[in-house]
């Protein structure tokens, strides 16, 4: 800034030189030229200096940002979740919804390697692995090569981690987070993983899928062998000194309209309880399987009752969240399902209708929601793979 001063000093005192002496046009040309040689050198100096200044503050906001590391992350998944349907919980829930808890709000924009709309496969090993790859493949990537996930990489670092699904734990979602194969429906082949997975603590259905096998193996007994508690039909009142598994039906979990209850809160707080004892940290990934499920049937009726429940189990993280302050909450989803639309109720703009544009997904962008330690990183608009990009930056050594 004082060389840009001096330059201006000195282009002002050249044009008192002009104006004073009267002198050849040789020597005018020569003096503005000279000047205007100044006003560029002068120019460059200050926006060399003002580069700077920015580079230095976004150097400054990155170590800022960095110095307040949490030291567990909630990872919540609400699949098929799009901005409509967050903007249901506005109009259907009794409670104020616990979305507007956020401080920070991003998009992420969806789309897998092979194809523009994503299935719930791609777009969570985007989320557990952070890279694209083609819609079907689970903890792979577009080679059919194994991708190291957040959960892997973290356990061998020695935090605690977690799963819990609405769904089948072999669903797409968690099964991304654990498991390495080339089809989402090879079910059976993606429950082989889970026994010796290390995660500490999982909740979900599938039962059909750890025993009564085709290749005869008792996976549940595998799951004991590898240091588990299980239980196969009720949810525990206590936390095990043990890793926990909840497997606790078939295949996927009842309904919200079915009476499941308050499964997925329970559950969520149970998790916490449990990991929140590992001094090193945890991370969890926490899904509302069945949104996705509401959107393909049509049915307004599921998609916002899974819902509203899953925005219960969202406040359950940010109640613990507010108890324990290194702990980064982020919300989002895997992809839209459904073209989920909240329209007006034949044009009466005072009565909403919801309203379905495809049986599919969608290729809309999915919102992102942040609260705690490195919650700035998840503002903007961004690949789905810079989510995982952005927790593992922040639990970084």
């Amino acid at each position: 800034m004082e060389g840009h001063k001096k330059e201006t000093a000195l282009i002002y005192n050249l044009e008192l030189t002009f104006n004073y002496f009267d002198v050849s046009m040789f020597a005018k040309i020569i003096i503005m030229r000279t000047k205007f040689l100044l006003i560029v050198l002068s120019t460059a100096i200050f926006t060399t200096s003002c580069v700077s200044v920015k580079v230095a503050e976004t150097q400054d906001l990155s170590k800022s940002i960095l110095n307040q590391k949490p030291k567990n992350i909630i990872l919540l998944i609400g699949d098929g979740m799009g901005l409509s349907e967050v903007s249901a919980s506005l109009y259907y829930g009794d409670n104020k919804t616990n979305f507007e808890r956020f401080p920070v709000i991003g998009l992420s924009k969806t789309s897998a390697s092979s194809d523009l709309i994503t299935d719930s496969a791609a777009g969570a090993t985007a989320l557990s692995a952070g890279l694209k790859t083609y819609n079907g493949a689970i903890g792979v990537d577009k080679d059919t090569v194994a991708a190291i996930t957040i959960l892997e990489k973290l356990e061998k670092r020695g935090f605690a981690t977690g799963l819990i699904a609405t769904s089948s734990i072999v669903h797409a979602t968690p099964a991304s987070f654990f498991a390495h194969v080339k089809s989402r429906q090879f079910y059976d082949e993606i429950a082989t993983y889970l026994p010796s997975s290390g995660t500490d603590f999982i909740a979900g259905g599938g039962l059909n899928y750890f025993r009564n096998r085709k290749d005869n193996k008792d996976l549940i007994a595998e799951l004991k062998n590898n240091g588990y508690e299980t239980y196969l039909e009720n949810i525990p009142k206590e936390i095990s000194e043990k890793k926990m598994a909840m497997i606790l039906a078939p295949n996927a979990m009842p309904t919200i309209i079915e009476d499941r209850g308050d499964y997925l809160t329970d559950v969520t707080k149970l998790g916490l309880e449990k990991l929140s004892k590992n001094e090193k940290g945890f991370f969890i990934m926490i899904e509302g399987s069945q949104i996705d499920w509401g959107g393909h049937s049509n049915d307004a009726d599921y998609l916002i009752a899974e819902l509203l429940d899953f925005d219960k189990a969202i406040g359950a993280a940010l109640d613990f969240a507010e108890r324990n302050k290194n702990t980064l909450v982020i919300v989002t989803a895997d992809h839209e399902t459904g073209g989920f639309t909240l329209a007006s109720d034949n044009n009466d703009y005072n009565k909403i209708k919801p309203t379905f544009s495809t049986t599919g997904h969608s290729g809309t962008m999915v919102p992102v929601f942040a609260k705690g330690p490195g919650q700035q990183l998840f503002g903007g608009m961004y690949e789905n793979t810079s989510i995982y990009d952005k927790m593992m930056l922040l639990l970084s050594e």
